[in-house]
């Protein structure tokens, strides 16, 4: 994934998006860079690996390295940026969210024009942030070549850009995927894929972008260059996963989201009077905490936190590149509390169940504790398909899946064409592959939140949800 933040402002701007990028950390743990413009220096940038230690410890003498009243940062979980960029257009830092599907053939296409050429990275590849800025500068402005990079790629694009008069251009998505929101403050304009960002930094809302939309900003004003598009299909695992608690999307805040998610799930679990007898209702920390408290107080049954994750020197369990490494230090991270384990029957919410890894080692890690029994619930439905729209799963092929594993193993290729059946608790097939589950990871009952029940705890139109990763739907 990745979070990008911008400021321009009438007086210095460096501090604001310093924070505000250091805020986008949750999103990407690769790289982080910022670009700053300032009228007797021009443009500078700073870009640093980030993989093994936070974004402000490598950025921490940015105050002394780059000046500027308008400043851009991102953090990134692929390639290097921002980048600069000297075109038909003049000099320009760029950066850009999202993922690019059609990009060889992009790159084909333009390598193909009388003397075309990228830079290369280590083996051969070609950054999307320059290959957004070649389908950029094939237009006379910024307005038609955005609007141009926009119809051209296949995939997900938010930009910002950095002009060399020291102007903000904040270009959303063309299905608005991803949120980019702009903030108000008395000094200036700010942009953020993050609300809670700007407001920590004195910023009121000011608006968000529509699918689409391109503005262009300076400290005094907001112009539009390119209006919305009227079809939206803003992610759904927003606000399942990986969107910050603080933030709120198209008017829907995330915590708030999740305590109704638990909420729907255990009115479901009262009809169907699963797991009774429990003795906790617990998440899997960080983001499945507020599903469970939700769950807990709908079935008044009491909240707990078995184990704690300590998280003082590794804060995220995918920080390390390898995947022994992430296992290992994920194991490493859980600390029991043998009083709220020992003889207890547990129900844990998690946020989502992809490969499935890391919860059989939690649950054997609870049974190894002394846990009587352990029941899983997942605020979100079976992931049926890896997404690709964006790049935060991108690198799951179906297969690695657990739920799309499981039916391979139940039916072969053909239960693939009984995909609803699968999602659905209530079919026999729905049954089968919750129980097949439990007994790969060990658990004594297993169910998904509903397609239905997720998108009633957005409390978004459905038609404007993209829900692709659950049921394939574009």
């Amino acid at each position: 994934m990745g979070g990008f933040f911008g400021t321009v402002s009438k007086h210095d701007a460096v501090s604001d998006a310093f924070f505000g990028t250091d805020y986008h950390s949750h999103l990407g743990t690769k790289r982080g860079g910022m670009a700053a413009y300032d009228e007797e220096i021009g443009l500078q940038k700073e870009i640093h690996n980030i993989e093994n230690s936070p974004f402000r410890t490598k950025f921490e003498r940015i105050f002394e390295e780059i000046k500027g009243n308008a400043v851009i940062g991102c953090i990134s979980d692929s390639n290097p940026q921002p980048l600069l960029i000297r075109s038909n257009l003049g000099v320009y830092a760029i950066c850009v969210i999202g993922i690019i599907n059609n990009a060889d053939k992009l790159i084909e296409k333009h390598l193909s024009r009388e003397n075309g050429h990228f830079v290369a990275m280590t083996g051969g590849g070609i950054n999307p942030c320059e290959l957004v800025a070649a389908l950029i500068n094939q237009k006379s402005n910024f307005a038609e070549g955005i609007a141009f990079a926009q119809s051209e790629i296949e995939g997900t694009a938010s930009i910002l850009i950095l002009t060399n008069e020291g102007h903000l251009i904040a270009a959303r998505d063309k299905l608005g995927r991803l949120p980019v929101l702009v903030g108000k403050s008395a000094e200036g304009y700010c942009v953020s894929f993050e609300s809670f960002a700007y407001q920590k930094l004195g910023y009121q809302n000011e608006r968000e972008l529509g699918p689409g939309e391109v503005v262009e900003i300076t400290a005094d004003s907001i112009t539009q260059l390119v209006a919305p598009g009227k079809e939206m299909r803003i992610c759904a695992f927003l606000w399942t996963y990986y969107g910050y608690p603080n933030s709120t999307y198209e008017g829907k805040n995330v915590e708030v989201m999740r305590y109704k998610n638990g909420e729907i799930m255990a009115e479901s679990d009262k009809k169907k009077k699963n797991a009774e007898g429990i003795d906790f209702v617990c998440g899997v920390p960080d983001s499945g905490t507020p599903h469970a408290i939700g769950y807990a107080n709908k079935s008044d049954v009491p909240f707990a936190r078995p184990f704690i994750k300590y998280t003082p020197t590794w804060a995220r369990s995918f920080m390390p590149t390898q995947q022994g490494d992430r296992k290992k230090i994920a194991k490493m991270k859980q600390i029991p509390i043998c009083e709220l384990i020992k003889d207890k029957k547990l129900l844990f919410v998690d946020d989502s169940i992809v490969r499935g890894t890391q919860l059989k080692e939690t649950v054997d890690f609870l049974y190894n504790n002394g846990a009587k029994e352990v029941h899983m619930r997942s605020a979100c439905p079976p992931i049926m398909y890896g997404c690709k729209f964006l790049n935060f799963s991108s690198a799951t092929n179906d297969k690695d899946l657990i739920a799309r594993r499981t039916i391979l193993e139940l039916e072969g290729e053909e239960g693939f064409k009984h995909i609803d059946e699968y999602s659905d608790s209530s079919t026999e097939r729905g049954k089968k592959l919750r129980e097949a589950i439990c007994k790969q990871l060990n658990f004594n009952s297993l169910e998904f939140q509903s397609i239905e029940g997720a998108i009633e705890a957005i409390g978004l139109e459905p038609c404007k949800l993209c829900t692709y990763c659950w049921n394939g739907k574009e």
